[in-house]
C-alpha cells in the first residue's frame, strides 16, 4: 500500500494544481482505475487484468 501511495504522489498529484476537490478526486479515481486496471495483472486472474477477466468470465457464462 505504502509503494501504491509512494507512486500515487510521485507519478500523479506532486505535478498538478487542483482547481477543487472533485477535480482532485476525479484525478486520484482515473489513477487508481488506470493502476490496477492495466498495469498489475494478479497470478490468480491468470495474469489478466480485470477488466479482461470480467469480460471472458462473462463469455463463458454466456456458452453455457
Amino acid at each position: 500500500m505504502e509503494s501504491f501511495l509512494g507512486s500515487l504522489k510521485q507519478e500523479r498529484v506532486q505535478w498538478r494544481n487542483y482547481q477543487s476537490r472533485y477535480e482532485a478526486q476525479q484525478d486520484i479515481l482515473e489513477y487508481i482505475s488506470m493502476f490496477y486496471n492495466s498495469r498489475r495483472l494478479p497470478s490468480y486472474l491468470d495474469y489478466m487484468s480485470l477488466n479482461d477477466y470480467d469480460r471472458q468470465l462473462m463469455e463463458q457464462r454466456k456458452v453455457a
